[in-house]
């Protein structure tokens, strides 16, 4: 079969994301869900959510309240399928039921049509039979895969186990010669021989339909104009294209992507790392670096901009500036992405969502917005992630700080010329009012100081005594939201550390 086959419907371009309620949404998913929503948006088409439930032994509860949870967080509407609202799904479109588990009458009576077609047929294999037969292939070095003997069964034969009850599955007939081809998007033309294609379970022994049968009825049904999914799919496709033409319907438009890979070009997995977007948005990274993020997986726009709003990312998607090999997923990029939406935040929102973090640390005791809001601008410049923001700021919540004396030391100072530089500091510090303890103040002060016993041997002493760590914001602007008792205070518990 030739690739013409494959058209548009005429009312638009219609995407889905499809994913099964087996857990939580995984980094890889997200990416699907976003490029068929850029790819929809940037058509003015639509974008439709369906629910794939059908392999009910990883069906984990309250799996799909949490997609749609997640979905709504991460800001990708949609236009048909389940909505959550006031805690329950309410399904909406005029393609549904949008939830598989939902509409197996649909798949039972196609597959039953197909049977009629001689274009499928019964199997009555039982588990043992086709482990036995696996077994068999793998000792003779053969791919293990089914060998059609229900293909076989006389017509007296099947009707016979049928009127005993007999369990069966429904099974693909496929061609035993010639090729099916067809363009990917992404890829070009790719070709499969069909005699290395296995006669697929369509309908399961339970009448649930397997991921084969049903995803091809629902995008026909639902009326799918381009499916974009993972590459990992691309082995099914010619039993796809097999069933859109044993029902004699028109074939959608396919886009493939690249897999996710870890740094060491391994396929992306739990073991190596956080892949769920909870795990992300939990450590503190922004829903809009995720986003940005993520869209540079496989994707590039071919300039130099790197940070993209939606809007923009609409603008500039494409399928044909995807690439075909894997993406790796650099955390160290997500990090940097993250740090430079966390500068350009409203210290006010900024300081919001830092608030959790700080509470979770233990630091926070009374609520002080505006000290704290002080404090995160402090680090705003620093901070990668919002879950830094309580080890980056423990200091200025603390009453005594713990850290050795040979922290104090600035290059070969010793410590009594450590314990003046800290004297004469307090001292001027001493004679600024509390009103006019600021960070500008402070340094205007202390600059004499500075030009007499030199920079860093005035300011370094001065940091680690106000925090107690080798890097930190200024000292001046510690002291400034740390207030004039607080800052002479740890000047003199550092010069006790001296004695």
């Amino acid at each position: 079969m030739s690739d013409s086959t494959q058209q548009k419907i005429s009312n638009g371009v219609k995407t889905r994301f499809a994913p099964s309620p087996t857990g939580f949404l995984h980094v890889g998913g997200l990416r699907t869900c976003l490029y068929s929503w850029l790819f929809a948006k940037k058509n003015n088409g639509k974008f439709i959510l369906r629910v794939e439930d059908t392999d009910r032994q990883r069906y984990v509860e309250n799996a799909v309240e949490n997609l749609l949870k997640m979905l709504q967080t991460m800001g990708l509407d949609w236009d048909e399928g389940p909505f959550l609202e006031n805690d329950k799904i309410i399904q909406k479109g005029d393609c549904g039921p949008y939830i598989q588990s939902e509409r197996l009458e649909i798949y039972q009576n196609l597959a039953k049509k197909l049977v009629e077609e001689d274009k499928a047929y019964y199997c009555f294999c039982t588990s043992e039979e086709l482990d036995k037969m696996k077994q068999d292939q793998m000792a003779q070095k053969l791919p293990p895969r089914y060998d059609e003997r229900c293909r076989k069964l006389s017509k007296i034969e099947i009707e016979n186990k049928l009127k005993n009850k007999t369990p069966y599955v429904i099974r693909l007939k496929v061609p035993e010669e010639g090729t099916i081809a067809f363009t990917d998007l992404i890829r070009g033309e790719i070709k499969f021989d069909l005699k290395d294609i296995d006669d697929q379970v369509l309908l399961k022994s339970d009448g649930f339909p397997t991921y084969h049968l049903a995803v091809v009825i629902d995008d026909y049904k639902m009326e799918i104009t381009h499916i974009i999914r993972g590459e990992e799919w691309i082995p099914s496709v010619p039993k796809h294209i097999l069933l859109y033409q044993y029902f004699n319907w028109p074939l959608p438009q396919f886009a493939h992507l690249p897999l996710l890979l870890n740094p060491d070009h391994s396929k992306l997995s739990k073991r190596q790392g956080d892949v769920t977007v909870e795990d992300y948005l939990s450590k503190g990274y922004l829903k809009e670096a995720i986003l940005n993020f993520i869209a540079f997986l496989g994707w590039n726009p071919g300039t130099e901009q790197e940070i993209f709003t939606l809007e923009e990312l609409i603008k500039t998607f494409s399928l044909e500036k995807i690439q075909k090999a894997g993406a790796v997923f650099n955390v160290e990029k997500l990090d940097w992405l993250n740090g430079c939406y966390i500068r350009q935040m409203n210290i006010d929102e900024l300081t919001k969502q830092c608030m959790p973090y700080l509470e979770q640390a233990g630091l926070i005791k009374s609520l002080n917005f505006g000290w704290i809001k002080k404090i995160v601008a402090l680090e705003q410049e620093r901070l990668k992630r919002l879950n830094e923001i309580g080890d980056l700021t423990k200091f200025f919540f603390l009453d005594v700080l713990e850290y050795t004396p040979e922290l104090l030391q600035w290059k070969k100072m010793d410590n009594q010329q450590i314990k003046d530089s800290l004297s004469q500091t307090c001292a001027i510090l001493e004679k600024i009012s509390s009103d006019e303890f600021t960070a500008k103040n402070i340094m205007d002060n202390l600059s004499p100081l500075k030009e007499k016993i030199g920079v860093g041997e005035m300011l370094w002493p001065l940091r680690v005594a106000l925090s107690g760590l080798k890097s930190s914001p200024p000292p001046e602007a510690i002291a400034e939201v740390l207030g004039k008792e607080k800052t002479i205070n740890r000047v003199n518990q550092a010069i006790e550390k001296l004695k």
